[in-house]
């Protein structure tokens, strides 16, 4: 699969960019690198829309930043040499170390291996790290856990180095799918089943832990699903949202289907919630 690089100098750069990827999430951009100036983010070539962009480009003003942009196509081995040479591993609570193959090996109680590739969750975003949090202290024993939108892997990774009984990873993306499975296998996580496909792919089946790191308007969309796959007094933690405005709308629908909010993490304005059913 083909993307393209999108590069975008913003204005103010911290909170330009939070609104930005904010934005650009919602259009199907699936990765982002924080650049000095900006960001670069990425987008498989079939979605692609610059029409889009010019829109954002025409309301940036009234959400409160400024940023103008470029973009080329971007083959699947460039991307690798360009995500390899920014890829910094990750310390989450002193206690789960996420890190690529390259990087030495640190003294912690779990340690991630993570191919970098294109794939959303490799810890370096607020949503993954804050799920990542929430997991460590969760009790995964014997549970049976779902990681929705898995991208790399690495919370499905996570649940069974946690004791999990039996972990569904699901991803409608080739690439993320391909590379879960490639992680699965690098940690040795036997007890996760990686699968090409989304929220129809739950079918009958039940979860004492559901974890959802996607975006807003997918979770609204699948909230029901969730709640239907959620055993009772089973838990679910999502994020992909910011805490505001879309905490409160997250809370009303969920609320709909007997998920009661729990707690709250928040870093620089992006959420991860705890819902019990």
């Amino acid at each position: 699969m083909n993307y393209i690089e999108l590069k975008c100098t913003v204005s103010p750069v911290d909170a330009g960019n939070e609104i930005l990827i904010a934005f650009l999430a919602e259009l199907g951009y699936e990765s982002f690198l924080e650049t000095e100036n900006g960001l670069l983010a990425y987008i498989p070539e079939s979605l692609f829309d610059e029409q889009n962009l010019e829109m954002l480009l025409r309301n940036s003003k009234e959400c409160g930043f400024d940023f103008s942009y470029s973009f080329e196509n971007m083959e699947d081995k460039n991307w690798n040499a360009v995500w390899e040479s920014n890829y910094e591993p990750v310390l989450i609570d002193n206690t789960c170390y996420i890190r690529a193959p390259f990087h030495p090996k640190k003294d912690v109680e779990y340690e991630i291996i993570i191919e970098p590739k294109m794939s959303f969750g490799t810890a370096h975003h607020a949503t993954t790290a804050q799920m990542i949090s929430y997991l460590l202290s969760e009790d995964c024993s014997g549970k049976n856990v779902l990681d929705m939108g898995s991208g790399t892997g690495v919370l499905a990774i996570l649940a069974a180095m946690r004791g999990a009984k039996n972990v569904l990873a699901i991803d409608n993306d080739e690439w993320a799918y391909n590379n879960c499975l490639e992680n699965v296998e690098k940690n040795q996580t036997q007890t996760v089943k990686v699968v090409l496909g989304d929220a129809d792919n739950i079918e009958n089946q039940r979860f004492d832990i559901i974890l959802a790191n996607i975006n807003r308007n997918i979770l609204l969309q699948d909230m029901a699903v969730y709640a239907q796959a959620l055993s009772k007094n089973g838990v679910l933690f999502l994020s992909g949202f910011y805490l505001h405005p879309d905490l409160p709308v997250i809370e009303e629908v969920a609320s709909q289907y007997g998920l009661i909010l729990d707690s709250y993490k928040e870093q620089d304005n992006w959420a991860a919630v705890r819902f019990k059913k």
